[in-house]
Formats: structure tokens, C-alpha cells, sequence
């Protein structure tokens, strides 16, 4: 388990919901008070109606009884409808809250979306069963207290059967939690795992990769059943065996209020009050048990929401910093990614005047996909910095130097919306800002051939257009707005030669706005614009320089080998 001092948001976001746990911790109580009412009414009828033979009380007794079970149902229904009000109240407070930490973590893939999985699963419990017994449970004593006023003896073997049930549940903790958590971290795996597989449906269909992929997916499938069948058979004797010894124990109470009659120590009201109250009070242990799966992982997705928060706490507000003109200066940049020793990049450096046009080129698995990434603050270096006009980019407001960068990833994904919902970054923008950017872009045309236009849905990730199309639109949506500086990742692979000299013609664009431009490509058409090259070879700078300067070096014969191949390199870590 996680360490609990650590920063706890949720615990924070939690108590702005006090008032609705305050309102059923009281809805319980009054809850629990009612149920006392079945006892009374059978202490009241054998010692009191029997005895007296009068019909006139037993009317009053019992339409007192209806009258405190119509208002505990009543109560029921309120506390439930409460504890939903506050699900919903902390899905508004911290769904979006929990989204944005995932975007910003460094959790890949299935891994993301079982986090947002997580916060659900620890929503969800709040509105569920187990929770009205964990209400429950504090008003136990409540019933033992009452078992003590029927008899000292009564009272002892209620606390002493309390105590055997609590002792139950500890043991089946031990006992259930570990095959429990086993299977919650194979599930997260097979479920990553085939989300991926669901990503690239295409490639395993062509290439017959269904069964043995299918093996592999069972492999932790497996697991997970595996573990979860453990879990569930010994929750289930646990389980039992917690019932029986409840039921056993509101048997064994009888017994001894049966003695104590005989002794004339209590009445026989008080015998069946007893039996019905320790019931009452072991009844939330039972359900407590009976929900343990769920409690255990919804305890378990709190904790790790808890630490997904507290590793991207939200920024404090700061200073909004004039727009940037261009200058980028990465100063010492060492990366490592996470659970590995080896950094791709190491202690990088250049500089970048506004309105140049930079090309990155090196062999595949240089780091070069790496190094754009933590440019545009989509990575976090290990050491060294990126600064923006001066400014460290990890400190920059996000919400503001977003709407100044532009960025073309290698692998291209449209969201499922319009095209020019894509373009526009999803903000509430006039058609004239979309179509110059698609005009900049050179994809208008194109897009007014669509079946929509620019209203076309494309799709999740974009799957009704061709890889070009996807492309050409990406680029739209990075240079959208003005942005001070664009980061274009491979923007050429995808493209054919009418797409390449649009490309290179909206290069020129930005070029001739003053727009800094950072480019990863091999493309010679594409190169041609660039005013200076940076060749990265195994996450080093190994040249930088003026376009011409560096090309010479490249098809030079007394070059270093590896940098010579660097002209023949494509793609990148």
C-alpha cells in the first residue's frame, strides 16, 4: 500500500463534500434508532399485552411499529439518494481533475485509461451497498448498549460475539486482499494489452497474427481469473462461515436468555429482543464481509488516484508572460525514460533564433522523436532545461503556452468529431480562424471535397480519411492560431508529392511570418527549407549548423561512418 502522507487531493476534494456524509452519518442514526423499534414492540407485546390481554395496546403498539418502519424506509431512501448526489457532486469536482493528471503523467497507453477506470470504481462505491454498512457499523455499540440494560450477562456475550465476527473479517482480509490485488494488476495488463491489439486490428488481421496474439492475451487473462477465483472462494467460506456463526449466535443468545428466564433473571420479551438486536448488530460485519472485493478495490483505485494526483499536482497560478517571439534554447537536456537506466538523450544543447527553420536528422533510434517531445513539454528532462523566450517551458503556464505551439506528432491520431472541430483545437473559434489555418496548411481544397466539408466526422482517430488526409489536417491544427512556434515530427511520412510541396510551401508561410520551426525529416524536399541541421546520433549532438554546412559534412567521404548513414536514417526513438 501506498504511503498515506503523501499529498491526498481527494481527501481534500472530499470534505467539500462533508456536509452530505454528515447528513447520512445522521440519516443513520435515526435509522438505527428505528430499528430498535421491532425489539421494543416484542418486549412490549409478551410482557405487556400478553399479560394484560388488551387488544386496545396491541392496536397502538403495532401502528406505532408501522408508523417507525414507514419513516425508517423513508430515511433509507434519503440516505441513498444523498450519498448519489455526492457521487455526482465529486465526479463534477474531480473527474476532469483526475483526466487532466492522466494527460500529464507519463502513463502509456491501457495504463491512462485505467486510472480514469479507477476513479469510477472508487465513485461508484459511494452509491453502493457496502457503503450503507460501513454507515451502519458505528451505530453497532448502540445494540450492545441495549443488550447490556436486558442483562449484564446478555450484553457480555453480544460483545464477546461482536468482537468473534471483527476478528473474522481481519482474517478474511489477510485472506482475500492479496489474490485480490494479483488480479486487479493482470486485469489492468490484459486490458492495456487489448486495447492495443484493438488499435491494430488491421495489422493483425493481414498478418494471421490472431492465435498466437490470442495467447498471449490469455496469458495474463489467466492469471487474472485465476487469482480472481481464488479470492472469490475464500471470500465465499469466509463468508459463510461469518453467516453461520451470526445465525449461530442469534440461536446460542436465545439459549442463554431461555436460562435466564428459567432463573426469573429476565422475561421472555426481553429473551427474543435480545436475539433480534445482537442480529441487528452483527449485521453490518456480515454485509461488511459479504462487499470486501469491492471495498478492497475501491480502497485500492483511492490510493492510486491519491498518487496520480499528488505526482501531477495542479500549477499555481502565475504570471501570464507575454507572447513568446520564437527563441528556443535547450540547454543540457538528459532524458531517461521510466523504469529504465539507459537515457536516450544526453546533455543536449543548441539554440534557435525566432522565425528559423531547424531540420533534425540522425539515424533511427537516435532520439529524436524523444528530443521534440520534451521541446514541446510533452516529456520532462531528467536534467537541463527547454526555455521559451527565456522561460523554463515546465513552469510556463500550460493553458496559456498551449495556444503558441504548434506540433505534428509522428503518428498522427484525429479526434472523433468534425474536421474542423480537429483543426480548431476544440475551442470556440470563428470559421474564418479554421479555414486560414487549413489554407496555411494547403488542405482547404481537399477538405471542401469531403462529404461535409469542414462539418465531416472523421471518425475515431481519424479512420474515414487516408493517412495523408489525417496528415495534411494535423498540420492545419498546428499551425492554427498564430503559434509563435511549430514542432513538425515526420510530417512528410504520410504525403505524396502534391503534399509535399504543400507542406513545404506552408514551411515558407511560416517562415516568412517570423514563426520558429522545428522539423524532423529525411526528405530532401523537405530539408531544402530548413536553415540549419541538427544531426542527433544516440541522444548526442554530434553537428550544428547552416543547411549547407551540414549536408557537406554529410556527403563527405572522410565522414564518420555513422554520421554519413545519419543521411540515409529514418524515424527515430
Amino acid at each position: 500500500m501506498a504511503s498515506r502522507t503523501k499529498p491526498d487531493e481527494v481527501r481534500d476534494i472530499l470534505k467539500t463534500c462533508r456536509s452530505y456524509f454528515v447528513s447520512v452519518g445522521i440519516f443513520s442514526l435515526a435509522i438505527n434508532l428505528l430499528y430498535l423499534a421491532s425489539p421494543l414492540y416484542m418486549l412490549q407485546v409478551y410482557d405487556r399485552v400478553i399479560s394484560s390481554s388488551s387488544v386496545v395496546t396491541l392496536v397502538m403498539l403495532t401502528v406505532a411499529l408501522l408508523l417507525a418502519f414507514s419513516a425508517l424506509a423513508g430515511l433509507d431512501v434519503v440516505r441513498a439518494q444523498v450519498l448519489t448526489r455526492a457521487s455526482i457532486r465529486l465526479d463534477r469536482l474531480m473527474a476532469g481533475r483526475v483526466v487532466m493528471a492522466i494527460l500529464d503523467s507519463n502513463a502509456i497507453g491501457g495504463a491512462r485509461s485505467q486510472l480514469l477506470r479507477d476513479f469510477d470504481t472508487f465513485r461508484q462505491f459511494i452509491t453502493g451497498m457496502g457503503i450503507h454498512a460501513v454507515f451502519d457499523l458505528p451505530w453497532a455499540p448502540l445494540y450492545l448498549l441495549v443488550i447490556f440494560m436486558l442483562h449484564p450477562l446478555l450484553g457480555a456475550f453480544a460483545l464477546a460475539s461482536a468482537v468473534l465476527l471483527v476478528l473474522m473479517a481481519l482474517i478474511n482480509e489477510r485472506l482475500v486482499r492479496p489474490p485480490i490485488n494479483e488480479s486487479n494488476e493482470a486485469a489492468s495488463r490484459n486490458y492495456a494489452f487489448t486495447e492495443m491489439s484493438l488499435r491494430n486490428s488491421e495489422v493483425v488481421q493481414a498478418m494471421g497474427m490472431t492465435e498466437g496474439l490470442l495467447r498471449r492475451w490469455g496469458r495474463d487473462r489467466v492469471r487474472m481469473i485465476g487469482r480472481q477465483v481464488t479470492a472469490s472462494d475464500r471470500a465465499a467460506v469466509m463468508s459463510s462461515l461469518i453467516r453461520f456463526l451470526r445465525l449461530a449466535m442469534q440461536s446460542l443468545i436465545l439459549g442463554l436468555g431461555a436460562y435466564l428466564v428459567i432463573e426469573r433473571m429476565i422475561t421472555i420479551g426481553a429473551m427474543f429482543a435480545a436475539s433480534i438486536l445482537l442480529g441487528r448488530a452483527l449485521q453490518p460485519i456480515e454485509l461488511i464481509v459479504g462487499s470486501w472485493r469491492g471495498l478492497v478495490s475501491a480502497r485500492d483505485a483511492y490510493f492510486r488516484v491519491r498518487d496520480l494526483l499528488a505526482a501531477n499536482p495542479l500549477r499555481a497560478g502565475r504570471l501570464e508572460l507575454p507572447r513568446p517571439v520564437g527563441h528556443v534554447s535547450v540547454e543540457g537536456v538528459t532524458y531517461v525514460p521510466p523504469r529504465s537506466n539507459k537515457p536516450i538523450l544526453k546533455s543536449v544543447s543548441f539554440r534557435i533564433e525566432p522565425g528559423e527553420v531547424i531540420g533534425i536528422i540522425g539515424p533511427s533510434g537516435a532520439g529524436k522523436s524523444t528530443l521534440v517531445r520534451n521541446i514541446v513539454g510533452v516529456l520532462k528532462p531528467n536534467a537541463g532545461a527547454v526555455r521559451l523566450d527565456g522561460a523554463d517551458i515546465a513552469t510556463w503556464p500550460r493553458a496559456s503556452l498551449g495556444q503558441y505551439f504548434g506540433y505534428l506528432p509522428q503518428d498522427v491520431e484525429l479526434f472523433a468529431d468534425s474536421v474542423a472541430a480537429n483543426i480548431s483545437r476544440f475551442q470556440q473559434t470563428r470559421g474564418e480562424a479554421v479555414v486560414k489555418a487549413a489554407q496555411m496548411a494547403g488542405v482547404h481544397d481537399m477538405i471542401l471535397r469531403l462529404q461535409d466539408g469542414y462539418e465531416t466526422q472523421v471518425g475515431e482517430g481519424g479512420t474515414i480519411l487516408s493517412g495523408g488526409y489525417r496528415q495534411r489536417i494535423g498540420l492545419a491544427r498546428a499551425v492554427f492560431g498564430s503559434p509563435s512556434l511549430v514542432v513538425l515530427d515526420e510530417p512528410s511520412s504520410n504525403l505524396d508529392a502534391e503534399g509535399e510541396a504543400a507542406l513545404s510551401e506552408c514551411i515558407l508561410r511560416l517562415k516568412k511570418n517570423k514563426v520558429t520551426v522545428i522539423l524532423v525529416s529525411h526528405r530532401p524536399s523537405t530539408v531544402a527549407v530548413v536553415d540549419k541541421i541538427l544531426l542527433l546520433i544516440d541522444g548526442v549532438v554530434e553537428a550544428f549548423g547552416p543547411r549547407a554546412e551540414i549536408l557537406a559534412r554529410l556527403s563527405s567521404p572522410r565522414s564518420v561512418p555513422t554520421v554519413a548513414s545519419a543521411a540515409a536514417g529514418h524515424g527515430g526513438a
